[in-house]
C-alpha cells in the first residue's frame, strides 16, 4: 500500500475549511478540482458548479495529504455527523485494490463499486460492517 490519508466531506464549504487547515499546516494546495471542469456536471445548479469535487493539501513532509469534497445536496448527497469522512488507500495496483475492496467491504455496503474514473485512477468506496467509510484509490500508471 503506498499510503493512507483523511478525505472529508463538507455541506458546501469545503474552500473555506481547507483555507482554514492550510492557514494551520502551512503548504500549497496539490490539487483544486471544481464540479465545473468535471463531464456531466453542466446541468447542475450554477452555485453548485463552483464548489469543489476534490481538493488536497500536504501535511508536514511524510507524503500525507488532507483531502476533501464538496458533498452536495444537489448531487443526492446529505451529510451528518459520522459520514462526512473517509479513510482512503492509495494502492500499487489494481489486483491490491481489488483485494482490500472485496475484504473490507463483505458485509457492508457497497458506494461506488471498483471501476475505472475519468480522473484516471480505478476507485470505489463503500461503508464497511462496522459503519466506517473507505476509498479504495489506484492511480493508472499510462
Amino acid at each position: 500500500m503506498i499510503n493512507i490519508n483523511p478525505y472529508l466531506h463538507f455541506p458546501g464549504n469545503t474552500e473555506e475549511a481547507f483555507h482554514f487547515y492550510k492557514s494551520a499546516f502551512g503548504g500549497e494546495f496539490v490539487i483544486v478540482q471544481r464540479f465545473r471542469d468535471v463531464p456531466g456536471t453542466e446541468n447542475m445548479p450554477a452555485a453548485d458548479r463552483n464548489k469543489i469535487m476534490h481538493i488536497a493539501l500536504p501535511i508536514g513532509t511524510t507524503g500525507i495529504l488532507l483531502m476533501g469534497t464538496d458533498a452536495l445536496e444537489s448531487m443526492g448527497h446529505k451529510l451528518t455527523t459520522g459520514n462526512n469522512q473517509y479513510i482512503n488507500l492509495n494502492t500499487e495496483s489494481k489486483e491490491e485494490a481489488d483485494h482490500l475492496f472485496n475484504k473490507l467491504s463483505a458485509g457492508g455496503k457497497t458506494e461506488v463499486a471498483m471501476k475505472e474514473e475519468f480522473w484516471g485512477a480505478y476507485f470505489g468506496s463503500f461503508a464497511d460492517k462496522f459503519g466506517v467509510q473507505w476509498m479504495i484509490n489506484y492511480r493508472i500508471k499510462k
